[in-house]
């Protein structure tokens, strides 16, 4: 099947009736779209979008949907693979939902929710995943019309496939719990992603000291290039005498490869026990300098969200601005940097995939 081209999508859009006002694919958004003109071959597309509530489509700001944009969501598409906008577009582009809404209104686009396998030992579970658009263009559905895909049609499990969970090797005891090495594989496979995202990223990683053991592959994390051997040498940190002990045993830092920048500190949290991991983060803000661009992450289960929620907004550590990034998200975010979409700048495109902890 040929590659699906700026061209394709501007000729699919130019197909929808111009006297219609889409809606976006969320019942709560009441802005309305419509195409004034698509220029023939790559675009640009012009469209106007108002809320009724507030105006009117005589009154609406005319706005571009550019043929870059075009041409990147074209060059992220691949035939049956779900597709999260926001996460293609970085936090770049602020037409990319006009884009998305558009899309869906086209006869070979649909909007669904792709579940996500998750493993916990010998049980398999599918977890209800984000919002995606998926091009299927051997199923055309009627134009014009908004079309969701089942929820059960369609699980994500790409992420599985790619990186080989069972060559991840811990450190096991010969007396520990079953469930708890169960716990421990999947903190593992979420350090994992977490590292590879950062290579990705042109970033390096500081691995917690007593997670640095564990194998991948044959080979230990902290064997890998883009694993840092001694937090003590970031040139960060330097002046900051206390900072890599307090740092020793958060689960991820990311480093720019200078050492100069630390864009994330990340704790992985997979049950309830969030106060430990905000409490060593807080103890290295402490230590620490503030850099620009420095931003604290709790990485968890999508369904402890609100655990992560409350526990941040202690107010021992509400001046810290905890993110939250879920594991269905680092999943996403794993599955798109390795297609390494270009022009995004890396620290927007991670912080799309963050959530706020504070109202």
């Amino acid at each position: 099947m040929e590659k699906v081209t700026a061209s394709n999508l501007a000729k699919a859009i130019d197909g929808l009736d111009k006297s219609v006002a889409y809606d976006y694919p969320h019942e709560k958004t009441h802005t309305k779209i419509k195409v004034v003109d698509v220029k023939r071959g790559e675009g640009p597309v012009t469209i106007k979008r108002w809320n009724p509530l507030k105006g009117s489509y005589e009154n609406a700001k005319i706005v571009t949907i550019s043929v870059q944009a075009l041409w990147r969501m074209a060059n992220a598409i691949e035939p049956g693979r779900p597709i999260n906008v926001d996460r293609v577009f970085g936090a770049s582009y602020n037409s990319r939902s006009a884009l998305e809404a558009l899309l869906l209104h086209t006869e070979f686009f649909y909007l669904c929710y792709p579940g996500r396998l998750e493993k916990m030992g010998e049980n398999t579970k599918v977890k209800t995943g984000h919002k995606h658009l998926i091009y299927l263009p051997d199923e055309p559905h009627k134009k014009g019309v908004i079309t969701e895909l089942e929820k059960s049609e369609i699980v994500v499990t790409q992420v599985d496939r790619e990186l080989h969970f069972d060559a991840l090797h811990l450190t096991e005891g010969t007396n520990r719990d079953k469930a708890k090495v169960e716990i421990d594989r999947r903190h593992a496979q979420i350090q994992l992603m977490l590292i590879k995202i950062a290579e990705s990223f042109g970033l390096h990683s500081w691995v917690a000291r007593n997670d640095q053991g564990i194998k991948y592959n044959g080979q230990s994390f902290i064997e890998m290039n883009s694993v840092v051997k001694k937090l003590v040498d970031a040139a960060a940190l330097q002046g900051y005498r206390k900072a890599a002990t307090a740092g020793d045993l958060i689960d991820l830092i990311w480093l720019s490869k200078d050492g100069k920048k630390i864009p994330a500190v990340i704790e992985i949290e997979h049950s309830t026990g969030v106060t430990s991991g905000l409490t060593r983060m807080k103890s290295f803000k402490t230590e620490a300098p503030e850099l620009a661009h420095m931003t604290y992450i709790i990485a968890a289960p999508d369904e402890i969200r609100s655990q992560v929620v409350r526990k941040s907004l202690d107010p021992q550590f509400q001046d810290m601005d905890i993110k939250y990034l879920s594991y269905s998200s680092i999943e996403d975010m794993y599955l798109l940097s390795r297609r390494k979409i270009q022009g995004i700048d890396n620290i927007k495109f991670l912080h799309t995939f963050l959530e706020p902890t504070k109202a």
